[in-house]
């Protein structure tokens, strides 16, 4: 739905990156290969972002990182849009009702990192969670959110590349 509020998928794709989690950060060469687009569409983009203040840019030795501005007065506004339209809401939601004692919630792979692969790797954190019922859920998530999700229970995860979405 957001898709047809913003109609530059260019856009949509930044909003995604920077948005999802406040840690993503990128340049613009890094962004158009990210995203299999040319420079000079991410550059308007960038440039468009920034000049109305919702990304900030850090000199970083030889080129320019972007990321969001978490002082812009939008900036959880815009945030909350976002991982709402990603399904991060529907699907915490959705493990808090039957998984049992569940610590945290959190997002691996491509997501934690920006990216709107199609396919959520979720971490369930907890003690006598019922993992019988995520195979019930998994089918019902995917097609709640429209995008394949992975979930894996009680494992050890590197922390840089992730995001918590619920914590106890």
């Amino acid at each position: 739905m957001l898709d047809n509020l913003i109609t530059s998928k260019t856009r949509l794709k930044l909003l995604v990156k920077f948005f999802s989690n406040v840690n993503n950060q990128g340049h613009l060469r890094g962004l158009a290969d990210e995203f299999g687009e040319s420079t000079n569409s991410i550059r308007k983009e960038l440039n468009n972002l920034s000049h109305a203040g919702f990304l900030v840019k850090v000199a970083e030795k030889n080129r320019i990182e972007y990321q969001a501005n978490p002082h812009h007065p939008l900036f959880s506004n815009l945030q909350d849009i976002i991982r709402n339209y990603l399904g991060f809401d529907r699907l915490v939601e959705a493990v808090l009702e039957r998984m049992g004692e569940v610590n945290e919630v959190i997002l691996t792979g491509d997501y934690a990192q920006g990216i709107d692969s199609g396919t959520i790797e979720v971490m369930i954190k907890g003690e006598a969670l019922n993992e019988s019922y995520l195979e019930h859920l998994t089918g019902r998530i995917e097609e709640l959110i429209e995008r394949k999700v992975k979930f894996k229970v009680n494992q050890e995860i590197d922390s840089k590349d992730c995001l918590t979405l619920f914590k106890k």
